[in-house]
Order: structure tokens, then C-alpha cells, then sequence
């Protein structure tokens, strides 16, 4: 079977969690796509793509630069295709007022992405939290809030986030040919 929609997962990643999560997401349409999962620097071309799927870890309320740069570097093309993005946080959030944050958080990531994109969707994951790696007060902080230690991510929601972005290319596929896609 021919693929002829080629996806790149792109991801920026500070300790692993998002490649994990960009890697799981790739898994999850490769039966509809020709997908290449990479690590976003310099050397990916988004020229080559007929629709994108980026993410990136949040660090205070910000993608990592890596991920900016390559929205910018490729924004007309990234523009003009299919564009999902996630985040990777820390823990899931689990009232009304950590979702409302959520949310704001969304929209701050989002007003730093070049004029001109629009995802058709953006969500937030949780990803691993590793206390080693975060500095005394980032600690404290977090146990203060009631925060965890440990792998929070949610796979059987990122499967089905992948399952939608799959059937939307499927979609677009039959709208190009005029025929069901092949699966």
C-alpha cells in the first residue's frame, strides 16, 4: 500500500517525555501516513511534509526554542497544511481551576506561534516528572501545589488524539482523491 500523505511528528524535548509521547503519537498514524518522527532543529525541512503534528515541553508556560524556530523557519509552508501541536507539562490537571490554567497556558504558548498558523487542534499532556531535575525552589513549588513525582502520561488519551488526527487524514485524503483512502 502507497501512503501518499507524508506527516511529520516534530518534538522538542528537554528529558525525553515529549519524544516518548511524539513517538506514540507517529505509532498511532502509521496506517493512514508515511510519518517521520524527528527532533526539531535546523536540519528539518517541513518541505517535504504534507501535514505536521509538533510538540514540545513547557517550560515556564513556553515552548522549548527548537520548536518556535522551526514554526517560524517553516511557516508558510507549515501554513498552508494540516497543523495538530502538543504540549508536554508536568501532571494532569484535576479541577476547574488547574484546567482554567491549562487553558490560559494554551493561549500564551499559542500568541508565540508565528502569525499565520492556526492548529486544528493543540493539546496538553502530562508528561514525567523528575525532581532531580528541577532546581530547589521549582521543588518546592511543586510538592507546595500538591505535585507528584512519576510518569503522568496519559497514553490511552494520546491514542485517541492520534486516532482523531488519523481520521482527519484520512478525510483529507479522500477529499484530494475523491476516493476512500487505502488502509
Amino acid at each position: 500500500m502507497t501512503k501518499s500523505v507524508r506527516v511529520l511528528v516534530g518534538y522538542a524535548t528537554a528529558a525525553g517525555s515529549t519524544q516518548g509521547i511524539a513517538e506514540r503519537i507517529a505509532a498511532g498514524l502509521a496506517d493512514v501516513a508515511d510519518v517521520a518522527v524527528r527532533p526539531l532543529g535546523p536540519d528539518v525541512d517541513p518541505a517535504g511534509f504534507d501535514a505536521f503534528v509538533i510538540g514540545s515541553a513547557v517550560h515556564d508556560q513556553a515552548w522549548l526554542p527548537a520548536a518556535l524556530d522551526f514554526l517560524r523557519r517553516g511557516r508558510t509552508t507549515v501554513g498552508d497544511r494540516p497543523l495538530w501541536c502538543f504540549s508536554v507539562a508536568g501532571a494532569a490537571p484535576r479541577g476547574p481551576i488547574s484546567r482554567a490554567v491549562v487553558g490560559m497556558e494554551v493561549q500564551r504558548i499559542e500568541a508565540a506561534f508565528p502569525s499565520g498558523l492556526s492548529p486544528r487542534g493543540h493539546l496538553v499532556f502530562a508528561g514525567i516528572v523528575a525532581m532531580a531535575g528541577l532546581p530547589l525552589w521549582g521543588r518546592v513549588f511543586w510538592r507546595a501545589i500538591g505535585g507528584r513525582p512519576g510518569d503522568h502520561r496519559d497514553w490511552p488519551a494520546i491514542d485517541r488524539w492520534a486516532g482523531e488526527i488519523a481520521a482527519a487524514l484520512g478525510e483529507s485524503r479522500r477529499d484530494r482523491t475523491g476516493s476512500p483512502a487505502a488502509r
